[in-house]
């Protein structure tokens, strides 16, 4: 009696989803190329498995206005929660509540290593920053003046900038002049590049590193508005804007991160939790040799720059297409 339900199965795949199933996406500066890289992919896993998907937080820098849609998404009971964590301080205390009621959360991107979030996915950042830091030094010849744009604090940045000085501590030709805070803001990374430039001799700034997504294209333009050939720039991420200017010769380096992939698979991974749930939830599993999950899901870096350009901008092309 069971062969013909089971055959049924094995044609229809037995959907075990179902559009009441809710997973939420939960992030600061959702208005950038980046973060809307990320809902594609976040849309895409749920379109695929038939269930709904959420997107949530500031379009800004805002980690309190973060913090209040982790909350709100939290008492709306979802299937499990992806989170892009801005301010470990700000939100861990809600992580941790979350999966204290039973909400599976994994961080993307940015991660809160000792909130009792299942796992992270995202980029090796410490890795990404050693990328950038030796193309650095490779161009530079190991010595000049550098300035860093970041925001400090946020975990996945700091990392950047750790991987950076690893580098960089081998090469004391390389002076970190500044570590500048933009702030959530591209164009204070504008307005202070108007500054540096400005600065000769001695003082002259040598190379703009970018430590995150947005101000990459805005240092870029005034080295662009000064034709100033003569200074580097390393930026972040794959934002449409930034490639071009690797393409037009302002931009010398990017280091691509892989968004879409972060939240695709993260969905499909809040899914498997959901259905195959550990017992308990809230489990050490960074401290547990038998544990049903990785610390950490590596989604790769990359350098961009003259060499591979086109790739990225053919992807980019293909993609606006689907």
């Amino acid at each position: 009696m069971l062969a013909f339900p089971l055959a049924l199965c094995v044609m229809t795949g037995c959907q075990r989803h179902s559009y009441s199933e809710t997973y939420y996406l939960i992030s600061n500066n959702l208005a950038l190329p980046y973060w809307q890289t990320a809902v594609a992919g976040f849309q895409r896993a749920a379109a695929l498995y038939g269930v709904k998907a959420v997107v949530a937080g500031p379009n800004n820098y805002d980690a309190q206005a973060e913090l209040e849609a982790l909350q709100k998404a939290e008492a709306a009971k979802p299937n499990g929660i992806l989170i892009s964590v801005a301010d470990v301080g700000t939100l861990q205390p809600e992580i941790d509540k979350a999966i204290g009621a039973g909400i599976p959360v994994i961080t993307i991107d940015s991660d809160a290593p000792n909130s009792h979030r299942l796992f992270f996915i995202g980029t090796n950042n410490r890795q990404a920053g050693h990328l950038g830091g030796q193309r650095v030094v490779d161009k530079l010849g190991g010595k000049g003046n550098v300035v860093f744009f970041t925001m400090p604090g946020q975990p996945n940045l700091d990392e950047r900038l750790s991987g950076y000085e690893e580098i960089f501590a081998s090469h004391p030709g390389i002076k970190t002049v500044e570590i500048f805070n933009i702030k959530g803001d591209s164009g204070n990374a504008f307005d202070a590049t108007q500054r540096y430039v400005a600065q000769t001799g001695a003082n002259k700034i040598d190379a703009f590193i970018c430590l995150e997504a947005s101000a990459g294209k805005d240092v870029g333009e005034v080295l662009k508005r000064g034709n100033l050939h003569d200074r580097l720039l390393v930026a972040m991420d794959i934002d449409p804007d930034t490639l071009q200017l690797i393409k037009d010769g302002w931009v010398d380096t990017t280091i691509a991160q892989k968004p879409y992939t972060m939240s695709y698979f993260g969905l499909k991974m809040l899914d498997e939790i959901f259905h195959y749930p550990p017992k308990p939830i809230r489990t050490d599993y960074d401290v547990n040799a038998f544990s049903p999950y990785p610390e950490f899901v590596d989604t790769g870096s990359a350098a961009v720059n003259k060499d591979n350009v086109d790739i990225y901008l053919q992807q980019e092309s293909e993609a606006k297409v689907k």
